[in-house]
Parts: C-alpha cells; structure tokens; sequence
C-alpha cells in the first residue's frame, strides 16, 4: 500500500466496536500507521467517523470541535448507569404520561448554550485516570460541566415510551447526557437507545463507506476513490495561490502578509480578515494553513512539506 496516501476516510461505523477499533482495522487494511479520527462515536453508537490518513492526521485541531449531526432514539421510563442502553437501570422502570407537545417544550429547554456535565461512563479524566475506569471500579466519578450548545432537538416521532429525535450540537456534546437529563427533568427517567451521527463537519453519511466496501475498494486498487483529498478539507476556508518567492516562504512556516489587492471583502464597502487561510500552490496543491495574526499577517501554522 502506498504509504504516501494522505486524506480522509469517512467511515460509516458499525455497531459494537470503538473508534480506536475501527482505527486498527483499517491500519491494518491500509499497512499505514499513521492514522487517526475527528471525534471519538461510542462502541454502540452507528454512522460517520471521519478517518485521517497520513498528513490529515495533523488537521485534527480543526475538527475536533465541530458541529456534528445525530438521529437517535431516547427509551423513556428508566435511566442507567451509562446513560444508554448498554447500561445497568439505575431506576425502577415508571409508566410514561407526557404527550408530544410537552416533551417539545422540554426540547426547547435543552437547546441553546448549556452547561452539561458528562456521564460518569466517558472518556473524560479525573485525575489523570478515564471516568470510565473509575466508573467499572465502582469508584465515585466527579465531573465538572462543560458548556456545549445544541443548535437544534427535534422530536422527528413519538410512540408511547419511545421518542425519535435528530440533533445538532457542538464538538464535546454529549447525546447521552442530553437523553438522561431530560428524563431527570421529566421525572420517569430516560436513556439513550440508539444513535447514529450523520454529519461531523463537511462529512456527510452519505458520502461514507462501511468497513466492507473499504475492503473491497483495496481489493480493487480503489481507494482513491474513498478519500477526500487534502485540498477538499476545510471548503468554508478561502483558499490563496503562492507562487516562487512567496511559495518557499510559506513552505518554511514564515509569516507573510496579504496584498492589499487580496484581502478578502473586497469592493463590498469594507474589507475582511478571515480567521484561517488555504495556502495553495500553483498547480493547486494544499501546501499550509494560515492563521491570522493581525492587520494583513498571516502565519503558516500547518505547513505541508
């Protein structure tokens, strides 16, 4: 396999492993080691878990926090030690009396910039240890919140004791957390039942491959055709063309700064900077990416070399 493959797998992960299990099966597919993910799905959770591959592995920073997509199914009537349905209840099981319209105005309650503390069963440290450690120990597990924000909570159906939803968040939210606190709110209790993400970012489900059509796109010499290359990363970024002077300049991580002619805003009565920049080369390779420092300068903080 050639180990100069750089880009992003968008995997559509099964049922029941981990992401890093996902990560060294398709290590050991590829031959590569250098391989990572943008955004950790639980073992039971299903959908896309973006792969980088190679030099994408150092975009991490910028994905890590994105917005992400779920649809799910919240199981009303009882929580569980994990918030979710691979858990032990902690509750007895209670009959269910709310009508839709009660738990949509319970919805609107969680969405929004929250302070959400994650379940005692996550990846999350305390001490330098995994909650999740402390948790199968029968250690007491003390979290802070953290500020997420739910961009949207939709109640998609209904049905006695099981609520289908779909979910917008930040990067950092937890769709566990979101399930038992309602049910705390509710008072009857509540757990995650199922999830699959369907956006982190710009990857979509849609364009994802199961862990099977990997396989066979590498038996068929394929997988070019499964990768998002580098230059496709980041398409909300403006993308600028370097060339001789200004090109090894970037390539050696100097700041410069951008001509006045082209600042980005330009002609619309007042003229942008924009937070991060695609350093391109002329024959339209990614070859850094740019931060803005102040004014007009720029710093390659990723340089592709």
């Amino acid at each position: 396999m050639n180990q100069e493959i750089s880009g992003v797998l968008i995997i559509d992960k099964p049922s029941g492993i981990t992401s890093h299990g996902v990560v060294a099966r398709v290590r050991r597919l590829l031959g590569i080691r250098r391989i990572g993910h943008f955004g950790t799905l639980d073992p039971f959770a299903t959908g896309v878990l973006p792969l980088s591959v190679g030099r994408a592995t150092r975009f991490a920073r910028f994905y890590l926090k994105s917005r992400k997509a779920y649809e799910g199914t919240i199981r009303l009537g009882f929580s569980t030690d994990t918030y979710d349905s691979t858990g032990t209840p902690v509750s007895e099981e209670l009959p269910v009396s709310v009508e839709a319209e009660e738990l949509e105005k319970h919805f609107r309650e969680f969405t929004g910039r929250l302070m959400q503390t994650p379940p005692p069963y996550s990846a999350k440290r305390v001490g330098g240890v995994r909650a999740y450690q402390l948790a199968r120990q029968n250690k007491p597990v003390q979290l802070e919140p953290v500020e997420v924000e739910v961009y949207a909570l939709e109640l998609v159906s209904f049905e006695g004791i099981r609520a289908r939803i779909a979910v917008e968040c930040s990067g950092g939210t937890y769709v566990r957390s979101l399930a038992h606190d309602i049910g705390q709110r509710l008072g009857f209790g509540a757990h995650l039942e199922g999830l699959r993400r369907t956006t982190v970012a710009e990857f979509t489900l849609d364009k994802s491959v199961t862990l099977e059509l990997l396989e066979e796109a590498v038996r068929e010499e394929k997988l070019g055709e499964c990768i998002v290359p580098l230059e496709a990363l980041l398409p909300d970024c403006p993308e600028l063309i370097v060339r001789g002077r200004e090109e090894k300049s970037v390539r050696h991580g100097h700041k410069f700064e951008l001509a006045q002619v082209e600042r980005f805003g330009r002609g619309t009565g007042r003229e942008q900077s924009v937070s991060i920049l695609k350093i391109m080369d002329p024959d339209h390779r990614l070859i850094a990416v740019a931060r803005h420092v102040s004014g007009s300068i720029y710093h390659p903080d990723l340089v592709l070399v």
